[in-house]
Order: structure tokens, then C-alpha cells, then sequence
């Protein structure tokens, strides 16, 4: 499945696989071990964790088991969200460096601009401090790319007004119906490649009659629709699955969704109303 080895090219030339597979909620031991390694024998090649999913050394176990060239797969992994000095984060950092043991990680993302529990307030220096250490292990090559989560405009903007590296990537939440428009255009806009985490609203979207429609007209699944539909917008999607099944028809995306598709899905307000929202929407 071509989909799956087919790349989009970061800011700094790195090249990255379209499709990721997300291990957020998946508890560490085999659990997650078997998920990646079924994923990787699928043909995934890019596999996202975090130290704060507490999976990370079984992601690296089953990385290292797999066989595969190292150099094949693309790990990324993401600073916990309350590391906002320069000396935790280096900390944290050589942590989830330790627990995958893969000898360097190819994207690395502070979670968040805010602890967990502190939605939306401001840390404006702490960032700028927990950037500085992304930025030595990018110096150091432990550290192939770095990048951001969950940043609104203003913690961009003013990640960006201090960095020695630009951020590569935003990861937010995004899905159809709620695509977060203005922090993606203005990620878009200055490099930053947007990646969706919960590109299925973690399964709360799959019910919606407009995107079911169209998924009948392809003969495919509403899942397939959702990530088909991050691609057309140049966004790279992070589905999480444990069953072998669904693993494996994440990725079969080789169909194409029509203009008309596209405008209609894009008009949807929400797919999962029910279904937490990201409060940095601006």
C-alpha cells in the first residue's frame, strides 16, 4: 500500500510517511507491542507515541523486533506538557530517548503549550524554555525533526518570534467537522506541517449520515472517508487501532474523493458533537 511508504517533506527536507498510526490510549506491555508490530507488518512505517501514553518502550521493543531497517521508521514521540524549563524538558527528553532505545527519535513535539488540566492559559517563556532543549537535540541529531501540539496561534506566533529552529509540525486535533481552520491556515502558512490526531474523533464520528453516504458511494468505511479526507487537505492523519483489522483497512486509501465530496464534507459543522473538543479553537 503505497499510501503507507509515500511521504509528505518537512521544512527542514525530512521526509515523513502520509499516514501514521497513533498508539494514544493503547496501554503499554502487549497491547501496544502487538499493535505496532501488526502495523508494521501491514506496512506502516511511521509510528506516533508519547511519553505521557507511557507506551514508549514497548513502541521501541516492537520497532526493534520488527525486523525492519531502523532507517525505514519514522518515530515520533512528544515532551510532556508540564516539562516548561529547559532542564526538565532536557530531562524528559533523554527519558523518552531511553525508553524507545531506538538511538534517536525522528520527530519530537512538546505535547502541548499548556500542563494538562490548564487549557488555554499562557506559558509563553516556558515554551520558549522547553523549546531550547528540542533545539539541542536537533543540534545534536538525537532529535531529527522537532515540532509542536495542540499550539493556538498566539503560542505559535510567539514560539516563532524566539526559535533558532522554526517548529516543523503542529499536531492538533482534526477532524471532518472540526478542522480547526485558523491555527491550520496559519500553520500551513509558515511551514508547519499539520498533523491530525483523533482524525476519527477516537471512533465518535464514524455514525455521521453524510459521511457514511459518501463512504457507500466509494464502497468503503466512514474511517477510510475521514483519513482520505486529511490527505486531499495536505494533512497527515494518525489513526489509532488495536485489531488487526482495522489496522489494516486505515490503510487502504487508493481511492480518490470527488471535488463535490470534498465541499460537502468541508461544510459539516461538526461529525461528533458529543466529543471532546480542542478549547485552543481560535
Amino acid at each position: 500500500m503505497s499510501i503507507l511508504t509515500d511521504t509528505f517533506t518537512l521544512s527542514n527536507s525530512t521526509e515523513i510517511p502520509k499516514v501514521g498510526f497513533g498508539t494514544w490510549q493503547v496501554p503499554d506491555g502487549s497491547a501496544t507491542y502487538d499493535a505496532v508490530r501488526t502495523a508494521l507488518d501491514v506496512g506502516y512505517r511511521h509510528i506516533d507515541t508519547a511519553h505521557a501514553y507511557g507506551n514508549e518502550r514497548s513502541v521501541g521493543r516492537a520497532v526493534r523486533d520488527s525486523g525492519i531497517a531502523r532507517e525505514e521508521i519514522f518515530i515520533t514521540s512528544k515532551l510532556p506538557a508540564d516539562a516548561k524549563t529547559r532542564d526538565l524538558a532536557a530531562a524528559r527528553r533523554d527519558e523518552s530517548l531511553a525508553n524507545l532505545d531506538l538511538g534517536y527519535i525522528d520527530l519530537y513535539l512538546i505535547h502541548a503549550p499548556w500542563p494538562w488540566g490548564q487549557f488555554t492559559t499562557r506559558h509563553d517563556q516556558g515554551n520558549i524554555d522547553a523549546w531550547r532543549a528540542l533545539e539541542q537535540g536537533y543540534g545534536d541529531s538525537s532529535l531529527k525533526a522537532i515540532g509542536i501540539s495542540n499550539f493556538d496561534v498566539h503560542d505559535m506566533e510567539n514560539l516563532l518570534g524566539h526559535a533558532e529552529v522554526a517548529p516543523q509540525v503542529n499536531q492538533i486535533q482534526y477532524y471532518i467537522g472540526f478542522t480547526e481552520p485558523v491555527i491550520t491556515d496559519f500553520a500551513q502558512s509558515h511551514g508547519l506541517l499539520v498533523e491530525a490526531y483523533s482524525p476519527l474523533a477516537t471512533g465518535d464520528m464514524l455514525g455521521d449520515a453524510e459521511v457514511r453516504a459518501v463512504a457507500e458511494a466509494h464502497g468503503v468505511s466512514a474511517a477510510q472517508v475521514a483519513l482520505r479526507f486529511c490527505l486531499r487537505n495536505d494533512v497527515l492523519p494518525l489513526p489509532k487501532a488495536v485489531g488487526p483489522e482495522h489496522i489494516r483497512t486505515n490503510a487502504e486509501l487508493d481511492f480518490e474523493l470527488t471535488d463535490e465530496e470534498m465541499a460537502g464534507l468541508s461544510a459539516l459543522t461538526d461529525t461528533a458533537p458529543g466529543h471532546f473538543h480542542n478549547p485552543t479553537q481560535g
